[in-house]
């Protein structure tokens, strides 16, 4: 079943609305807490000045009159702020001493006590929202209670508006911000699709064309230049590909036409016994040659399609390299060398396909062996190094240039072109090494001096160098 494709805008747009309705929400909340506390701290310094107020006019009237005159001049101050009063003036036991007429009709106890021993606190009196703040008085040797109450009721109406109007705006809110995220969303992907198209225009015939980077300092420029450098591989190994083919066309034609050539020149006209020998002698080396040339070609294009595939099994690493290094004397001497090995007795157990192995190591041996002028030394040594067995091969031939050292491992790849047919190579041998090597998980390297030697270094994982001790 094919899974739904949501585009990145949609999924951008999604998130930014999930953030956005999380974050107005949260502010929506604490503004609505914020402008309640702010009403609360508005009401209570209101209450506050009220109470002082009235204590003042108390104590001034007890000063200056008497307690009975406390009453006459609370009414007076009731009637110039009517309907702004709510107050009421009592002793501790609950008897009435006045109360503001705007108050009388909500018909508040005196001994109304607030909850936790608040100063301040509501209640609902007929209906109506009060706020009441309660302070006990010191009067001409007595004690009374006086309760000042401010109306809640438009300031509830307030916060009830600023309530709704959160409702409406935060979702309009949401509805605008989404459509604006994904109008940005668009147009910050527009680069993308400018890739894109660019992208698909890219073929082997145009593998040179690059995207164009925008100036844009960000990850779009970032991911732009990546590309670009990803086609750049491409091409290099489009060209290496395509080197590949023309040298390997190169290969056959060579040695074909020398064949053609040879055998045309014999049937011109009629020659002798050891001149048709010769001619044949002739054509089958170089039928010799063409046929290791398919045969390592053969195993590259088995390698690269994932059809060689490799038996590997244990294998004592030590009896391997001591059976090429016998086979190898024979043709080191041909060319008056010296092939020396350095071999420990012990065991060295690799998970290995020896046939692949010891083509790897007759192929860095007969290099060896090529490039050593006579009288040279080329030296097997095979060391253990923590849980890799290493295998060195290393001659006093004529070596590599540095600026030639990272191509070696590259098909047809050939440091001496002039001499590549006469030393029988065709630049395929160390590709070949490298893919055996790291088909068993291993690695190669080396290192050389032009006209001092090379050597070329081979690691392999061992199975575990407990049971390679006890093979000792």
């Amino acid at each position: 079943m094919r899974h739904l494709s949501i585009p990145i805008s949609v999924r951008l747009t999604a998130s930014y609305f999930l953030f956005l309705a999380v974050c107005l929400s949260l502010f929506g909340y604490l503004a609505l807490q914020g402008m309640r506390r702010s009403i609360f701290a508005t009401v209570n310094h209101e209450l506050g000045d009220q109470t002082r107020a009235i204590q003042e006019i108390v104590n001034h009237t007890v000063r200056e009159r008497s307690f009975a005159a406390v009453a006459d001049e609370l009414s007076e101050h009731s009637e110039s702020h009517a309907g702004s009063n709510l107050f009421q003036l009592s002793g501790l036991d609950g008897s009435l001493i006045f109360e503001s007429p705007s108050i009388a009709k909500y018909h508040l106890d005196p001994r109304l006590q607030p909850p936790n021993k608040r100063k301040i606190w509501n209640i609902d009196a007929g209906g109506v929202p009060l706020r009441i703040m309660s302070s006990d008085l010191h009067i001409d040797n007595g004690f009374y209670r006086l309760q000042v109450a401010a109306r809640m009721d438009e300031y509830y109406e307030a916060l009830d508006r600023f309530r709704g109007l959160l409702f409406l705006s935060v979702p309009l809110l949401l509805v605008l911000s989404s459509f604006g995220g994904y109008w940005m969303s668009k147009r910050a992907l527009a680069p993308v699709d400018q890739i894109i198209t660019a992208t698909k225009s890219i073929g082997s015939t145009n593998l040179s064309s690059r995207l164009p980077v925008p100036a844009s300092r960000d990850e779009l420029q970032r991911l732009t230049e990546t590309l670009n450098e990803m086609l750049a591989r491409i091409e290099r190994a489009f060209r290496r590909i395509s080197q590949f083919t023309a040298d390997a066309s190169h290969e056959f034609r060579t040695p074909v036409t020398l064949m053609r050539t040879r055998a045309e020149l014999a049937l011109r006209r009629p020659r002798t016994e050891s001149e048709y020998r010769e001619t044949v002698e002739q054509m089958h080396e170089e039928l010799l040659r063409t046929s290791e040339l398919i045969e390592r070609l053969m195993v590259l294009a088995r390698a690269d399609s994932g059809a060689e595939v490799l038996q590997f099994k244990t294998t004592d690493l030590a009896d391997i390299v001591r059976t090429i290094v016998e086979q190898a004397h024979t043709f080191a001497e041909a060319k008056k060398l010296k092939l020396r090995s350095e071999i420990p007795t012990q065991a060295f157990l690799i998970e290995a396909d020896s046939d692949f192995l010891k083509r790897l190591l007759l192929i860095l041996i007969d290099n060896a062996v090529k490039y050593t002028p006579e009288g040279g030394i080329i030296t097997v040594a095979l060391t253990p190094q923590a849980a890799t067995a290493e295998v060195t091969v290393t001659d006093t031939g004529i070596g590599i240039a540095e600026a030639e050292l990272p191509n070696i491992f590259e098909r047809f790849y050939r440091t001496d072109k002039a001499r590549s047919r006469e030393s029988g190579g065709a630049g395929l041998g160390l590709a070949i090494a490298k893919w055996i090597v790291e088909a068993h998980r291993g690695s190669i390297s080396v290192s050389s001096t032009a006209g001092s030697g090379s050597s070329f270094i081979l690691r392999l994982p061992m199975v575990n160098n407990a049971s390679a001790a006890r093979l000792a």
